[in-house]
């Protein structure tokens, strides 16, 4: 039986309402619609070509039935074509003949039906599918969220900008930050990702079956083949490569795959420090009604979302790494191992996927607690060791790093009384040892507020 339960993979059982929205681009329809599409579009553009004379151009009446059906290519249309492949064992072939088929009552196109994949293997239909599949997996599902939680950033880091917060390093404490620059750290390395995963052009090519435009050259021998096929990939919104193999070389793909595992590094490392703080106590978590954290202790409020966020980012990077690294390698002009593999790019944009929403969900469930990030500020004086040392050495005070070091290392904390003795014994002018004196862990924050504001 089909059913949500007994799905292979989560991301068709599970989770599938959350993938939802990729399936209108990488489920084997979205493929199918997708060759349709570029098949419909070749043989348009051949019939409109004047150099190409073997054809006559088609009615308007006609060109608007061609568009029709790339426009409305349903379900019921793929499962016609999956019928015909179990004929003809070949997936691209099979919708050629649907496409003979579905035009049999047009003259017109049944005329020209010779023409349908004219001069075109399999990989011409095929990479341009791909492009145009990443295309929209990426811009209208994957960016849109990523975008999300940049934004919820930035409206933490507003928020939070002046809120002093203890920043350790090597989990030790260490100088102070604000809650607000920590979240701006993280939002300005994801839009930066963001960026870079966005403005990788996807390339695509159609000249046969290893890139010479052998066929076409012997068929019609006059035409400027590739100034015909830069025009048509670029048409579709795809830029042109000029220079392949029978297969489009997939580095475009391997360069937006890369940019993705990148980003997604980020957001994993901001998952773990997010856990981290809900950890200390320096955010809560809203309480949901209804909502369990523990089948035996009651009191659980688990950072499940940031837990989920990085597990699916795993599985994600995991996938993504693996088609970035053997999709630009081909035996000779060709071999089969990129097809496979390309069947699971909706796997691993899935899971990339289901780690924003999480993320995004558990950003969106913080509160911060000041008192809690007070009180661990309040009992690290020893924080000030580095501006005390710091403006004892402008005033050329000898040994003032190691006087510090002597006084606070390995001391497990000093007290506010400590330190202001030690400042009341050094040879400083009168408006340093003040403003010394006057500086306590949580005033300590450097320029953190304005950079998290002007972030």
């Amino acid at each position: 039986m089909s059913h949500a339960l007994t799905a292979l993979s989560p991301l068709d059982g599970r989770y599938a309402a959350k993938t939802r929205p990729l399936q209108e681009h990488f489920s084997e329809y979205a493929l199918m619609r997708c060759r349709v599409r570029v098949e419909i579009a070749w043989l348009k553009a051949l019939a409109a070509e004047p150099a190409f004379a073997l054809l006559p151009p088609f009615s308007v009446a006609t060109q608007r039935e061609l568009d029709d059906v790339a426009a409305a290519f349903s379900v019921v249309d793929a499962e016609r074509i999956k019928a015909i492949e179990a004929t003809t064992n070949h997936d691209v072939k099979a919708v050629e003949y649907w496409l003979r088929e579905r035009f049999g009552a047009n003259a017109e196109v049944s005329a020209a039906a010779e023409f349908i994949h004219f001069a075109c293997t399999s990989e011409d239909i095929n990479n341009l599918s791909h492009a145009l599949m990443v295309l929209g997996g990426r811009d209208a599902v994957l960016l849109p969220a990523i975008d999300a939680i940049a934004a919820r950033l930035d409206a933490l880091a507003r928020e939070h900008a002046g809120l002093p917060m203890l920043a350790r390093t090597h989990g030790q404490p260490a100088t102070p930050t604000t809650l607000g620059k920590e979240m701006a750290n993280v939002a300005w390395r994801l839009k930066r990702a963001r960026l870079a995963a966005a403005s990788v052009e996807m390339l695509g090519k159609l000249n046969g079956a290893t890139g010479n435009f052998n066929a076409h050259v012997v068929a019609v021998p006059g035409m400027d083949w590739p100034a015909f096929a830069r025009r048509f990939v670029t048409g579709l919104g795809i830029s042109y490569n000029p220079l392949t193999i029978q297969i489009e070389p997939h580095d475009a793909l391997a360069e937006v795959f890369d940019a993705l595992a990148r980003l997604n590094t980020i957001l994993v490392d901001l998952d773990r420090d997010i856990w981290g703080y809900v950890s200390l106590g320096y955010f809560r978590q809203k309480v949901k009604a209804g909502e369990v954290g523990s089948s035996t202790m009651p009191h659980k409020v688990n950072p499940i979302d940031f837990e989920n966020s990085e597990g699916n980012l795993g599985l994600a990077n995991a996938l993504l790494r693996h088609l970035s690294e053997k999709l630009p390698i081909s035996r000779w002009q060709r071999d089969l191992t990129d097809s496979t593999v390309l069947r699971n790019m909706g796997a691993a944009f899935g899971y990339c996927l289901l780690g924003y929403e999480s993320c995004l969900r558990g950003l969106g469930k913080l509160e911060a607690d000041p008192r809690r990030i007070a009180a661990d500020l309040d009992a690290c004086w020893d924080v000030l060791a580095e501006p005390v040392q710091t403006v004892m050495r402008a005033h050329r005070i000898e040994g003032s790093y190691e006087k510090l070091k002597e006084l606070t290392r390995g001391k497990g904390g000093i007290s506010r009384e400590e330190l202001h003795r030690f400042l009341e014994g050094l040879s400083l002018p009168d408006d340093a040892k003040a403003r010394l004196l006057a500086l306590t862990p949580s005033t300590y924050i450097g320029l953190a507020p304005s950079l998290a504001r002007e972030s």
